[in-house]
């Protein structure tokens, strides 16, 4: 069975497909957590219309795998539900380095103030009352998105001259494409999205490559060498920097920790 301690695991990995679809001019991946299948037909149905790309998952254990296997923008959890609840859950994920900046929005029948006080204690970004209207529910997805995205609505993120646009998947150094492949693409949409945070070998597989993937860890420094390649043309090279005995931090020089 899956847990968050594996998150961090030295074990060798398997391919599987990363997610890049970030950002608000992209179909956002939603993970509807609820063991209703009501429930999450419904969600399921209301976020597609709304061009987003929900998948589901009936209860915490198999929320995990799924994150496991493709880390969602956003995460719709319910809280009562049988095992390990929503709310305990929240926790889980707010507790692990590799999936605490994840926005959740908490869906509940529970309607006291303690209710909303505990539910917004656990680390949500939000806190829905069922029963809902679905087109309320997607608002408020496109709120907390606004809120936690580092892209603007287009697609588009920058740091110091460096542009990732998610939509047309190119990369612009000063406004001068560059020529990079979708590995090292999807590398530095991680990197970006995450700039300043030192993560390990073991980490960056999990978030690009997919915890289910079997490759070693030394093939991050492959990919590593690749993207600062491509970015050396562009003088930017060094926005990658190695944290000798851990990994790998990426940030602009006048952002640097």
């Amino acid at each position: 069975m899956y847990s968050t301690s594996s998150f961090g695991s030295n074990q060798t990995k398997a391919y599987s497909t990363y997610s890049s679809d970030r950002g608000l001019g992209m179909q956002a991946a939603v993970l509807v957590v609820d063991d209703e299948p009501a429930i999450r037909d419904l969600l399921v149905f209301a976020l597609k219309k709304a061009q987003m790309e929900p998948y589901t998952a009936s209860g915490a254990e198999e929320a995990l795998t799924s994150i496991a296997d493709r880390r969602p923008d956003i995460i719709l959890l319910d809280w009562m539900m049988p095992g390990t609840s929503g709310l305990e859950l929240a926790r889980r994920l707010r507790r692990d380095a590799l999936t605490k900046d994840i926005p959740i929005i908490m869906l509940t029948a529970r309607t006291t103030e303690d209710d909303r006080v505990h539910g917004l204690d656990s680390g949500v970004d939000d806190y829905v009352i069922k029963p809902f209207s679905p087109r309320e529910l997607v608002a408020r997805v496109r709120a907390v998105l606004r809120r936690t995205s580092p892209m603007d609505e287009n697609g588009k993120i920058s740091l110091d001259g460096l542009t990732i646009d998610s939509q047309s998947h190119q990369v612009l150094a000063n406004d001068e494409p560059v020529r990079i492949g979708p590995t090292e693409y999807r590398l530095l949409e991680f990197f970006m999205t995450h700039s300043g945070k030192a993560y390990s070998r073991s980490q960056l597989l999990d978030n690009v490559w997919g915890a289910n993937v079997y490759v070693e860890e030394r093939t991050v420094d492959v990919h590593i060498r690749r993207l600062r390649k491509a970015l050396e043309p562009h003088g930017m090279d060094h926005f990658v920097h190695t944290i000798r005995g851990h990994g790998y931090r990426f940030s602009a020089p006048g952002n640097s920790a």
